[in-house]
């Protein structure tokens, strides 16, 4: 698939198959988030691939967050992926972490990558970190950053509403 072609067939995909994804599929995937860029090429991330029927359990109150809709339906893919930033090695601007940013970018990678093969995912920033650690048995420097399931999509590809250019664009 080209390049833009993925950018335009790429949806929040909710509803998935049961097959598993193939490994030279995965392969292809990982390669993509290796090659993302990071500041001063720190790539201070790791990505887990949650797959264990009691790893998954366990991520069921992760995923029901208050004030947010439970995601659950994430766990029916095949694969859900957690993006962790090490904290401790991640650059500093300011003072300030640009963390988030290096592992958003690195997912990025991987989603656009999974509409290139024909796969769906959906970023899942609200869940709760806390039982995240408990759940995966996570320990600092490690912070989860965000999650997507990851699969072959089980609805139709839908368009969603964007903004025009102009008012996402100004030039000056």
């Amino acid at each position: 698939m080209e390049f833009y072609d993925a950018i335009n067939q790429r949806f929040s995909v909710r509803k998935f198959k049961p097959d598993p994804v193939e490994p030279e599929k995965l392969q292809r995937l990982w390669e993509a988030v290796r090659m993302a860029p990071s500041a001063c090429n720190f790539q201070p991330w790791r990505f887990l691939s949650v797959k264990s029927p009691a790893a998954r359990e366990q991520l069921g109150e992760v995923l029901r967050l208050p004030g947010f809709s439970p995601q659950d339906w994430s766990l029916q893919a095949p694969e859900f992926i957690v993006a962790l930033g090490n904290r401790d090695t991640a650059w500093r601007r300011d003072n300030e972490s640009v963390l988030a940013i290096d592992v958003a970018i690195a997912l990025e990678h991987l989603v656009l990558a999974a509409a290139a093969e024909g796969l769906g995912t959906c970023w899942i920033c609200a869940f709760n970190r806390k039982a995240l650690f408990r759940a995966l048995g996570l320990a600092s420097p490690w912070e989860p950053v965000a999650c997507t399931p990851l699969g072959y999509p089980d609805e139709p590809w839908r368009r969603t509403d964007r903004k025009p250019l102009g008012e996402i664009l100004k030039e000056i």
